[in-house]
């Protein structure tokens, strides 16, 4: 028995190969129970200790042993049940008793593949050293050489375009007495086009968000189209959308995905004679940026009543989402298929693009796009792109990222004559370091016509508690600790949907205001400085080369 014992303890994990350790101060510590009745994980529980303590007391003392029962809160020592680091014990604790305290010494990816299956979490994309978007500075001002504009009280216009702009020449106007009119003889087809602001809520699904969260964004979308008058559009993910949003007014700021899981198309197939406005695109997912050539995921235990009505599926049932739409084997029969099929569905009259994970072949596929006249952009999601649920070597070990990717893919259209013509989106890590503005702007300047934002709209407008040294990264379980990811009523309760939207308001009101700082200085003020690449600078001569644009240091 005593052996057996021994070998049991000698299977067991010390807490230092945990990521996260809990510090516990017993003096502070009233033991009202709040810390273990909010962790979202189970890592801390109640608990009993017997603890002898030496006492020597009277006139004449002798050293006497007591021994004593205390109640403690004790992490857990199972992998199963880890300390995610999020800190909602340490928010509800009266007397800041307890904390989790990072361990950058642990082994935590030693132990999370019991059981065959590799470790799936979400979040992000675990690399806490600087991007190469943090590292790009905007060097070209101008100050006597250049007419410079005043950000405060100059007029500006930070806009851009979703959709295939045509070429002047193939434009179906005629000029008469001086002016510009449609040449209806011409039956030439114009790609429909939208204008938009060049930050957009990327994908993120009704499903992979809880209903406030989705609900507040929304609601923000819809306050700064029509009361700041800001073209802000939103994706609405896999995962279909709201009837009820879909037969709305407000459908016009966002942008429908399609991904090959074609979950909640019923839906949105049904309101399609109902709709008072079309939406702003149609996106169609080939892949993301965190996991590039996989699938997406909606695990069972986010899959409630509301989520699989939306979807037309079961309750607590996997839905994943093959790694590409089965009846497409190239990209030419995808855009045969799909661009063509979804344009027809809105007669033409709203712009269609796929979605793409960031990789060496993205040039491959924005060449067949540009020779193809219903194609309306294209969308590069980068190594940074969120996700609802990954294995943990595609977020951290695949990808590629987005600054080189959407720079030679810009260059590509350069040496084409149709970097005007093809927009792109950029997605994946802006806003890591909360440089939201900066990192856009440098997208651009690089080749972007827009960029699409995910993780940091959920860190700026709900409070999220992820970070790159894996701290919560419960996004795939339904058990976020904040509310923005889960299905669970009393975790979403948490969340209130009006705070989210003015958030969401604030975020790109401060963002537009930047945008104009960083523009004015380089004399723009009507159009974005798209592939405007001698404005930016980096200290690093191999980035330098590799982008195109000047070394300074």
């Amino acid at each position: 028995m005593e052996s057996a014992s021994r070998i049991d303890h000698n299977h067991q994990l010390s807490l230092r190969e945990f990521p996260y350790i809990v510090r516990w101060r017993d003096d502070r510590c009233t033991r009202c129970g709040r810390c273990t009745a909010v962790c979202p994980v189970k890592a801390i529980a109640p608990s009993v200790q017997v603890r002898r303590v030496v006492r020597s007391e009277g006139p004449f003392p002798t050293p006497t042993a007591v021994r004593t029962v205390v109640h403690v809160v004790e992490q857990v020592n199972d992998m199963e049940r880890y300390c995610t680091g999020c800190g909602t014990c340490s928010l509800v604790c009266p007397n800041e008793a307890i904390e989790p305290e990072y361990n950058p010494q642990n082994k935590f990816l030693h132990y999370k593949n019991k059981g065959g299956d590799g470790y799936k979490r979400g979040g992000r994309r675990n690399d806490p050293s600087l991007s190469t978007l943090d590292r790009l500075k905007f060097t070209r001002i101008s100050m006597l050489t250049d007419p410079a504009l005043d950000a405060g009280r100059h007029e500006f216009r930070i806009r851009s375009f979703l959709g295939r702009i045509l070429p002047p020449e193939e434009l179906p106007l005629v000029s008469s007495d001086g002016e510009l009119l449609l040449d209806t003889k011409r039956k030439t087809f114009i790609p429909p086009v939208r204008e938009i602001f060049p930050i957009m809520i990327g994908s993120m699904s009704i499903g992979a968000l809880s209903p406030p969260m989705w609900e507040g964004l929304a609601m923000g979308v819809a306050y700064l189209n029509e009361v700041e008058g800001m073209p802000v559009v939103m994706c609405s993910g896999e995962g279909g959308m709201s009837p009820r949003l879909l037969r709305s007014k407000y459908l016009k700021y966002f942008i429908i995905q399609i991904a090959s899981g074609y979950f909640g198309w019923d839906e949105i197939i049904h309101a399609l004679p109902h709709m008072v406005e079309d939406p702003a695109a149609i996106e169609i997912k080939y892949g993301q940026g965190a996991k590039p050539g996989d699938g997406g995921l909606l695990m069972a235990q986010k899959v409630l009543k509301l989520i699989a009505k939306i979807r037309g599926v079961p309750q607590f049932v996997d839905l994943a989402s093959p790694p590409t739409h089965q009846t497409k084997y190239s990209i030419e029969e995808a855009v045969a298929k799909m661009i063509q099929s979804m344009s027809m569905a809105w007669g033409f009259r709203v712009p269609v693009y796929p979605k793409i994970s960031g990789s060496k072949t993205a040039k491959a596929v924005l060449n067949n796009l540009a020779r193809n006249p219903y194609a309306a952009g294209l969308c590069i999601d980068g190594e940074d792109g969120g996700t609802g649920a990954a294995y943990n070597v595609s977020m951290d070990k695949m990808g590629h990222p987005i600054a080189s990717n959407i720079r030679e893919c810009y260059l590509d259209l350069v040496k084409q004559g149709k970097q005007n013509e093809l927009p792109l989106i950029a997605a994946g890590g802006i806003g890591k370091r909360g440089n939201l503005a900066a990192n856009a702007a440098a997208l651009i300047m690089l080749g972007a016509s827009a960029v699409a934002i995910g993780k940091y709209i959920m860190q700026a407008a709900a409070d999220c508690f992820g970070d790159e040294y894996n701290r919560c990264n419960l996004c795939n379980t339904g058990k976020c600790p904040r509310g923005i990811t889960t299905q669970d009523p009393k975790l979403y309760r948490r969340l209130d949907p009006d705070k989210v939207a003015e958030r969401v308001v604030e975020v790109f009101k401060a963002a537009d205001v930047e945008l104009k700082k960083i523009f004015a200085p380089m004399g723009r003020s009507t159009e974005l400085p798209i592939g405007m690449s001698d404005g930016l600078s980096i200290d690093d001569k191999a980035m330098a080369e590799r982008l195109g644009i000047s070394y300074a240091c």
